[in-house]
């Protein structure tokens, strides 16, 4: 048997606003390194920096981060949208 066959499939851990904004904290308050809160918490060293940067690239587009999501499922809604009346356009 190959070893694919064992493999589950990776899954995109996701984490509540509320851990995001402790791990920020966490790293803005104590005088250790990024990569040690980081290995702490069981999370990847990049993203105490992504989620720190994340409010504000949110604040310097005008926007917040909720706001982005909407606007962002809208234009996926849109998209859609506009492919099924190209098709029904085509049938015509």
């Amino acid at each position: 048997m190959k070893l694919e066959d064992h493999m589950s499939p990776k899954t995109r851990r996701q984490y509540t606003e509320e851990f995001k904004a402790e791990a920020v904290r966490l790293v803005r308050d104590l005088a250790r390194p990024v990569a040690q809160v980081a290995w702490d918490l069981g999370i990847a060293d990049h993203l105490p920096y992504r989620w720190r940067a994340e409010p504000h690239q949110a604040e310097c587009q005008g926007h917040i981060r909720q706001s982005m999501r909407a606007e962002q499922s809208e234009l996926v809604r849109l998209r859609r949208e506009n492919a099924i009346l190209k098709q029904e356009r085509d049938c015509l």
